[in-house]
């Protein structure tokens, strides 16, 4: 499935080589921080998941992410047999002006493979103490009741979203597609692996997964050059006050 291209604007394509069986995607995309992003990477690395499927894009500068001299796709879907669970990793920074046209895609895939449910992590870019340390969430009515309703995590008290975050919660909030973003507090310096961690753990207490976090130091160290360049990269391309914006 992709979105029709708008004029002058980008267009996404998702590109698949099996139809997912789960009706569940987990997503974590190249935001500030890169908790998100580093946690789904981990969890894909853990849970064995294999690589079916990836995300294309017309109109906007891109990158081509590469390991031991082999390239790879920006955006990729993971998954595997016997798992209810889909995994997107999102390297590429999708800008405000994008988020529309690549959530309209990705939405398009979740309708045509029957996904019921949506799961982003994410982290915040804003200032706290130790007591924030902590895994807070916005979710659409449907998957509080669904997901939330015994898990022991508190609701971000107010605030906004946007870009991607806050269309794919504004699809939720208009349809059956239950929407949940599982969201913590992020340190300036990226990646912040604590922050991965927290958002891991809220992923445990959500959908009973069964992920060992102890060896995430060393997945850290062996990812760490590719996520400094890559939070490089990030702050080069995003202005600062255009991040995923929640306050509590």
């Amino acid at each position: 499935m992709s979105q029709q291209p708008a004029l002058d604007g980008p267009s996404f394509h998702v590109e698949q080589e099996a139809e997912p069986a789960a009706e569940t995607l987990i997503a974590g995309f190249s935001t500030f921080g890169l908790a998100g992003l580093t946690a789904v990477d981990y969890i894909v690395d853990h849970l064995d998941l294999e690589e079916r499927g990836h995300v294309t894009v017309d109109q906007l500068p891109t990158i081509t992410p590469f390991e031991n001299g082999t390239p790879r796709h920006h955006t990729r879907l993971f998954s595997r047999d016997g798992l209810d669970v889909t995994v997107l990793v999102g390297d590429l920074f999708i800008p405000p002006f994008a988020a529309e046209a690549f959530s309209t895609a990705l939405l398009e895939w979740t309708e045509a493979n029957d996904v019921s449910e949506v799961t982003v992590l994410s982290g915040i870019p804003i200032p706290h103490g130790p007591d924030g340390h902590r895994v807070f969430y916005v979710a659409s009515e449907d998957y509080q009741e669904r997901r939330l309703s015994e898990a022991e995590l508190p609701p971000m008290t107010e605030g906004f979203l946007d870009g991607v975050n806050a269309s794919l919660m504004q699809r939720g909030m208009e349809s059956d597609l239950a929407t949940g973003i599982l969201t913590t507090p992020v340190h300036s310096q990226g990646p912040d692996i604590e922050a991965a961690l927290r958002l891991i753990e809220g992923v445990r207490t959500v959908y009973d997964l069964d992920i060992d976090t102890e060896p995430l130091e060393t997945f850290a160290a062996e990812v760490k050059n590719y996520y400094e360049g890559l939070s490089q990269h990030l702050e080069a391309a995003e202005p600062q006050d255009r991040h995923d914006i929640m306050f509590g």
